[in-house]
């Protein structure tokens, strides 16, 4: 869908800015036309005693050509500025459907785990995963092994049971021999579903609506 909207929209440009030109290279030949028309009569006319210089032609040639290429340096300009349009919207139709790795709260969907990669502690021998719901509060503490890269959430409660579809957070807690050491952050995959510029940075929508930078995005990966 995005391939046939994007390809749309370059056929649209395209032809915008031919008929933009067709219409401007028009125009100038017709102007053209009638400064020569102009000329001619402002030859015939002179009068014979006080003749214009012939230095006043060529002064009036000068001017309208650099009139003229000033209309087709625009013209130039607005074709370039278009397809700099399309090629950003390219870039942008890229990024959406990704998944994005960051430290973003993460969307549950209620039902499909999610990846989770986090930095231990070096001297920890012990950690745990703490799990906030979007309000901050804590819902669920995880024990795990510091030596994991990468873990899910399964999105179950100590019970079993599912808990809400909705944004969480998560952050790992390093302890050594039962004593607390540090808290380090923990990064997400989420799927992106919306990428603007705003004032020429690139901001994505995640799924559940939070708003990320694309400098903050670590990794991507397809969801396929």
């Amino acid at each position: 869908m995005v391939n046939t909207i994007t390809a749309a929209t370059t056929t649209t440009t395209s032809a915008s800015s031919s008929s933009s030109s067709s219409a401007s290279g028009s125009a100038l030949s017709s102007d053209f036309d009638t400064f020569l028309k102009m000329l001619t009569v402002q030859m015939q006319n002179q009068d014979p005693l006080n003749p214009i210089e012939s230095t006043d032609y060529a002064v009036q040639l000068a001017t309208f050509s650099q009139v003229e290429q000033s209309v087709i340096t625009n013209d130039l300009l607005e074709d370039l500025s278009a397809q700099l349009g399309l090629m950003g919207f390219s870039e942008l139709s890229g990024w959406v459907g990704m998944e994005a790795r960051s430290e973003a709260a993460a969307y549950f969907d209620g039902s499909s785990p999610v990846t989770l990669t986090g930095e231990f502690a070096t001297a920890a021998d012990t950690a745990v995963l703490i799990v906030r719901d979007a309000d901050g509060t804590v819902i669920q503490q995880v024990t795990m092994s510091p030596t994991e890269d990468a873990f899910e959430w399964s999105g179950l409660d100590d019970g079993g049971d599912v808990f809400e579809a909705g944004t969480y957070s998560f952050e790992i807690e390093n302890y050594y021999n039962g004593d607390y050491l540090s808290t380090t952050a923990v990064e997400s995959y989420s799927r992106i579903v919306e990428a603007r510029s705003d004032n020429g940075d690139v901001v994505l929508v995640l799924a559940g609506g939070n708003e990320i930078a694309s400098d903050d995005v670590t990794a991507l990966r397809d969801p396929s």
